[in-house]
């Protein structure tokens, strides 16, 4: 009895420790993923090739499902597995496009990672400040605990990006439903080249 007690008690404690330090490996986690970004983009001979070379990183650290059917919002439910499957390879490449066209190889930003915050369980918002190219920015990064701590939402400047593209995707949603969103993605994307 006294056994199945301590057990427990071991048990429960380190749950405890765990979630106590989930806002820190959060943290760690995207700082990681920051760097090695930078690591790849300083690789990087010229911008035409930056977004294919950083898409394997970002794909292990942005968690693009998630995004996608964020962005798209309750007409998600409504897209067949093939055309969500289409909505998030076009929403990443997107992104990634996007995202990477801002790095110019040779130049790198100055980010002060702050404390991390735990709005919600399995959720921490790392906040940062970075100056790049002169210009200072604030960006928290939304980190989301699903098969590891992975970037589910950016908010720049006070705006999210989820929230973004929501506002744009839904009003293509309620036009012409998942084809039209579709549409948009793709139309996005072949502007973006």
């Amino acid at each position: 009895m006294i056994s199945r007690i301590l057990l427990a008690t071991l048990i429960t404690c380190s749950f405890a420790v765990r979630l106590a330090a989930s806002p820190e490996e959060a943290q760690q986690r995207l700082q990681t993923a920051v760097n090695e970004v930078l690591a790849v983009a300083d690789r990087v001979a010229n911008r035409a090739t930056m977004a294919e070379s950083l898409r394997p990183t970002l794909q292990k650290h942005v968690n693009f499902e998630t995004m996608t059917r964020r962005a798209v919002g309750l007409g998600w439910k409504t897209f067949t597995p093939a055309q969500q499957k289409q909505a998030i390879q076009l929403f990443s490449t997107l992104i990634i496009r996007s995202y990477s066209s801002k790095f110019t190889p040779g130049e790198y930003p100055v980010i002060n990672y702050q404390k991390a915050q735990t709005p919600a369980a399995g959720r921490v918002d790392v906040p940062t400040s970075m100056v790049y190219k002169g210009s200072r920015y604030s960006v928290t990064y939304r980190m989301e605990q699903e098969s590891g701590w992975r970037i589910a939402d950016v908010v720049i400047e006070g705006v999210s990006l989820v929230a973004n593209y929501r506002s744009q995707l839904d009003a293509q949603y309620k036009k012409g439903g998942a084809e039209a969103v579709l549409g948009s993605l793709s139309k996005s994307v072949s502007r973006s080249q």
